[in-house]
């Protein structure tokens, strides 16, 4: 089908073009012709992933890859124990991950239906319902309030016909429909003449013409982006790729290395081989995946403890990452529903604005389900505006209930979009009838030629118009919306509305209510807790530009029309002009789906990482799109599906926590990293310097295993059990260009590495020169400095930007158990017999030990030296 503009077609056009009977509809073979033609009226669906992808998706890290190669090298070599333990570790990495998703995909099990509904169409001039799925383009449908939408389709009639398009458009506010032609150029939020796919009818009833279906209707555009939108890559996937092929370039040379420098010095090239693969096999920090998949984990599960659902185990740490936040606002930093905010009279008095709410409250068509319980219990129905001064009455006394009863209802006339006010008549108590008046409140005042103040009746002159018509722009430029409310005697006391709109003029003008759509009460605070984490908070929303601008001040933005865009004005910027601007673009109002594409896209040209928050099928695409898209736990099931983070209690709050954790997260991995790596690398150069000076090997493979399996293994992976450090939000968000590997990890795993191995080394040489130790003792001693080394540092690795004596060496609980086990174990390895002749070890004096442990405590004082050196550094350049 060719996409029509049917908004700017007339009623007669559109019937023509889509050969079609206003009044008959169409006939059965009509029906047939068009299904065979257009399809069902449904929504393409994706197949849920698989248990089994699911469980493969897990391998899918450049560190799994390098860990399989060299297990499958291992298997080649016979080093069965190396094979043994690499896939171990592989298989509990992945299983962790696996079970993580599978039990967020549980949670999420109900979230892709399919929207099935029922719908009332005129077909061979009988009206009938069927399965919206078998509708075609060119049926008539019938519309009523409390139907959704069943497909896009043309007004051809209304009557007071209100639609929520909330979720397709993000706007708070009812649509007002009518058949009017629009200008092609016409907004989709302002096509009142369309009614789309999904959306509910608030009120009214209308009839339209089917034009779109299933995957051409504006949803079905939207799956269509969705599906078509690229899934970014994480930053933590990035940099992991990244940091892997460092790890595997440095393992070769050194391996390298290894192998070359033994066959100069004499030794067989075969022996040299199988010595060069053992040591790449052992310095592959086989923990490290399993420690960030642990790590992830725990991070996913304590967001979860905050009512923050996160998705995808990888997606956790993304959160840390997060430099810029674009928000919906509806829903999102608002309540997504209306509430009186000012009332306006002549002189602002208790009585007049009394008078205004009464008139308000008996003029709703609100009614309440439960009126025998209080009112904060009370369950209201109707629209947004009406439900709005049910409840603000009955905050200051005024029952609706008890009014309607003190003053009966005589007669009355609907709100319609040509009249633009309601009217009703009712019956006052030894007084004459009155007829009560609210709507437009540019049209209740030219209705009105009298205005009350203190009371009493005053004839309304220019001077007295110009002053409530000021008083009415300063209100609207609040993004408020505004409904005029007035009376007056009644002469007419006949049930017929005619009588009632001819009487409709001459009224006592008592003032303007203001209603907007409140802010959730933790929003504000959220925005100022992200400025001071050195994150951009920008609103982007459907609504209207002065209604965002009012939001974006009350939330605490500085905005102007040099930080403001819409929609509209983006479509004539280039993606380059576009680029260079949307650094100084805080708030975007009338945006479409691809306009939020495309303000991602620019952000993370930038180097950005981009959270992106929604609740509506509008924000599909963006959501997927974003690094990670937060959607609200009462949003579309659209928006939760393709979303990272939800948050189940829809409050903002979350949000943040979620970062702070994402944060914590980096920051163990970091901490994991720094310790690992410099024991890996520590082992290689220790065997490698010693090969090169034709040196016996200081340990021997055994000893290596144990110390990376036994000793730095459980302490390496109780880092990730690492409580999240007070300052983590005063720091600056990671975004993509940081690496994950820092200046400070990469001098702190030179230190501990290089250093720890010149001190061994010396020790080393020492012992074999003038010791007169046989090698079993020398290697029994350079194996404990080793171990000790390791089981000592690990308390400087508990924080990377704090010197140890600024820590809690007891708050994991997890590292000290893992810490006591070290010294036990390695206490076993010199002194239990059976481990004696596994590890070919002798046990040690206290000579030894006084050697070892001073070594331990030379490398904790360079360790905390240099990172004294880097906070204070940093320190400095926070000050300045």
């Amino acid at each position: 089908m060719i996409k029509k503009p049917w908004h700017s077609f007339s009623i007669k056009k559109v019937i023509e073009s889509l050969g079609t009977d206003s009044e008959k509809g169409l006939s059965a073979d009509d029906v047939i012709i068009r299904r065979n033609k257009w399809g069902k009226n449904e929504l393409p669906q994706e197949k849920p992933l698989s248990g089994l992808k699911t469980f493969l998706e897990q391998f899918q890290s450049p560190l799994v890859y390098i860990l399989i190669i060299a297990g499958v090298i291992s298997l080649f070599f016979k080093l069965y124990t190396d094979c043994a333990v690499i896939f171990a570790a592989i298989i509990l990495d992945t299983s962790v991950g696996f079970f993580q998703e599978k039990k967020a995909s549980k949670a999420l099990s109900a979230l892709k239906k399919v929207v099935k509904v029922d719908a009332r169409v005129i077909r061979q001039s009988r009206e009938i319902k069927i399965d919206a799925q078998e509708i075609v383009p060119g049926d008539v449908v019938v519309l009523n309030a409390g139907d959704k939408v069943p497909a896009d389709c043309r007004l051809i009639w209304s009557r007071n016909l209100k639609i929520n398009e909330a979720p397709l458009t993000g706007e708070w506010r009812l649509a007002e429909k009518s058949v009017k032609i629009l200008p092609k150029e016409t907004p989709l939020a302002d096509r009142d003449n369309m009614a789309y796919m999904g959306c509910i009818i608030e009120t009214g009833q209308g009839k339209a013409v089917v034009t779109e279906i299933g995957k051409n209707s504006q949803v079905g555009k939207i799956a269509a982006m969705v599906r078509e939108t690229r899934e970014e890559k994480t930053p933590i996937q990035k940099k992991i790729s990244v940091f892997s092929k460092k790890i595997g370039i440095i393992i070769a040379v050194l391996c390298a290395f290894i192998f070359f420098g033994g066959i100069i010095r004499g030794q067989p090239g075969l022996e040299m081989f199988i010595t060069a693969i053992a040591i790449a096999v052992a310095a592959i920090p086989e923990g490290l995946p399993v420690a960030f998949t642990v790590i992830l984990s725990l991070g996913m599960t304590r967001i979860l403890k905050k009512k923050g659902l996160v998705r995808k185990l990888i997606s956790a740490e993304t959160l840390g990452s997060t430099s810029v936040i674009a928000s919906d606002k509806t829903l999102t930093l608002t309540q997504g529903k209306m509430k009186v905010s000012e009332i306006v009279t002549a002189k602002n008095q208790i009585s007049e604005e009394r008078t205004a709410m009464r008139i308000a409250v008996l003029c709703s068509e609100a009614f309440v389900e439960n009126p025998q319980d209080i009112h904060p219990l009370w369950r209201v129905q109707g629209k947004p505006t009406d439900k709005a001064f049910v409840l603000a009455g009955a905050e200051v006394g005024l029952n609706k209930s008890d009014l309607e009863k003190e003053f009966p209802i005589l007669d009355e006339v609907p709100f319609e979009s040509k009249n633009k006010f309601i009217l009703n008549l009712r019956s006052f108590p030894k007084k004459k009838n009155v007829l009560h008046i609210s709507g437009a409140p540019e049209k209740i005042l030219s209705l009105s030629n009298y205005f009350e103040i203190n009371g009493k009746k005053r004839k309304l002159n220019k001077r007295d118009r110009e002053e409530f018509e000021e008083k009415l722009d300063t209100l609207t430029k609040k993004g408020l919306r505004v409904v005029g409310v007035g009376y007056k005697e009644a002469r007419s006391e006949k049930r017929e509305a005619k009588n009632l709109i001819e009487e409709a003029k001459d009224f006592v003008f008592v003032g303007f209510i203001g209603l907007k759509d409140p802010l959730r009460k933790e929003a504000k605070q959220v925005i100022k807790i992200c400025r001071g984490a050195g994150m951009k908070p920008i609103i982007v929303t459907g609504d209207h530009l002065l209604t965002a601008k009012a939001v974006a001040k009350e939330l605490g933005f500085k905005v102007g029309k040099e930080n403001m865009i819409e929609g509209k004005d983006l479509d004539n910027l280039t993606d380059e002009e576009f680029q260079e601007k949307v650094k100084d673009i805080q708030v975007f109002a009338r945006v479409e789906p691809e306009h939020k594409l495309r303000i991602i896209d620019a952000w993370q040209k930038r180097g950005e990482v981009v959270a992106m928050t929604g609740d509506g099928i509008n924000d599909a695409p963006a959501l997927k799109k974003a690094d990670i898209g937060v959607a609200l736990g009462s949003g579309t099931d659209v928006a939760k599906e393709v979303s990272d983070l939800i948050l189940l209690t829809d409050n903002f709050n979350i949000l943040v926590a979620a970062i702070e954790e994402g944060r914590a997260i980096i920051d163990n991995m970091r901490k994991v990293i720094t310790y690992l790596l410099s024991d890996s690398f520590t082992e290689v150069i220790l065997i490698g310097v010693s090969l090169i000076f034709g040196w016996p090997l200081p340990i021997v493979a055994a000893q290596i295993l144990w110390v990376n399996l036994i000793e730095d293994g459980p302490l390496g992976l109780c880092l990730a059990f690492e409580p999240k450090e007070k300052d983590v939000m005063k720091q600056k968000p990671q975004g993509h260009r940081f690496s994950l590997i820092t200046k400070e990890m990469k001098v702190l795993i030179v230190i501990i590495g290089v250093i720890t191995d010149l001190l061994l080394l010396g020790l080393f040489f020492w012992l074999l020169r003038y010791s007169g130790y046989e090698i079993l003792h020398i290697r029994s001693v350079i194996f404990a400095g080793l171990t000790i080394d390791s089981i000592f540092y690990v308390f400087s690795c508990k924080s990377l930007r704090k010197n140890i004596w600024h820590t809690n060496p007891f708050s994991n609980k997890f590292l000290i158990g893992a810490w006591l086990f070290g010294v036990v174990m390695l206490l076993m390895a010199l002194y239990f017999p059976p481990l004696q002749m596994l590890l070919k070890t002798v046990p040690l004096n206290l000579f030894d030990w006084q050697l070892i442990i001073g070594l331990g405590l030379l490398n904790i004082a360079l360790i905390e030296a240099t990172k004294w050196y880097f906070i204070t550094k940093s320190s400095k350049q926070i000050l300045k």
